[in-house]
């Protein structure tokens, strides 16, 4: 695809956090930790929050077990118990690029104190509510695979309609998602926050099989950077990410092909 990509986005995105497993390991268990104890039930078939943060957890290839610990400590108490709050954080980047974020913590100074730090040193500034919160949109995102791995003789098999953009363009229309993306050895499908269980729902009782779900917030007016500004934020973004408070990490920087280029050397 050429100019913006939502996939180049998120790529990036995902191979921050994929490089740091541990770390991310840690705060998928978080969520669903917060998810469940929200939520107030243990079953996410009764949980919708609890649901989605075990997709996104599975789309991350989080084990099971660590699942289930992370689901049974938000019903502990004394020393395992869990206290997380959901605050989130606003602000701009390099070029003035918006940036987003989603955080659980344990506690509110010292995670703000490590994001204005953040945006201090990267030259900055940490916003109030809302001052970039507009230029986002919810949107949930589904994950499918091309391929699936077959029996023996097999091997690497389609995955039933995603074999094929037409048939899995109407695949996504019955499901009810709203837009779809080619993401190389995947397809990335758009909904609507609400939406996003039921159309995973719609399309594994199609044939397909997804590789997790979870909810983003897409930018809805892209920021054109230099390939110069473009690395700088990046660097942000990664700071972000490497703190553990952190969850999410949405910006609002153009991610052309020439940037993904540069970004990837």
């Amino acid at each position: 695809m050429s100019g913006h990509s939502k996939w180049a986005t998120t790529k990036h995105r995902k191979a921050a956090q994929d490089a740091k497993r541990s770390a991310l390991f840690s705060k998928l268990s978080r969520n669903i930790t917060v998810a469940a104890k929200e939520g107030g039930d243990p079953n996410p078939d009764n949980n919708a929050s609890l649901a989605a943060a075990i997709e996104k957890a599975k789309g991350y290839s989080l084990p099971k077990d660590k699942i289930k610990t992370a689901i049974d400590k938000a019903f502990g108490s004394g020393k395992d118990a869990a206290n997380y709050e959901t605050v989130i954080y606003e602000g701009y980047g390099p070029a003035g690029v918006a940036i987003y974020l989603e955080a659980l913590t344990d506690n509110r100074n010292r995670t703000a104190a490590d994001v204005r730090s953040a945006f201090s040193h990267a030259n900055g500034s940490l916003g109030t509510s809302g001052s970039v919160a507009f230029q986002f949109e919810r949107k949930g995102q589904i994950m499918v695979p091309k391929e699936i791995e077959g029996d023996k003789k097999e091997g690497m098999k389609a995955n039933g309609a995603a074999g094929d953009e037409e048939e899995f363009m109407l695949a996504v229309a019955e499901a009810g998602g709203d837009d779809y993306e080619d993401a190389d050895e995947e397809w990335i499908i758009y909904t609507s926050p609400t939406d996003l269980m039921a159309v995973k729902k719609a399309l594994e009782e199609a044939g397909l099989a997804t590789k997790g779900a979870e909810l983003i917030m897409e930018a809805t007016t892209p920021t054109e950077v230099s390939i110069s500004d473009a690395k700088k934020v990046m660097r942000l973004i990664d700071k972000f990410e490497e703190l553990e408070d952190i969850q999410s990490v949405y910006h609002t920087m153009d991610i052309t092909d020439e940037i993904a280029a540069a970004l990837d050397e």
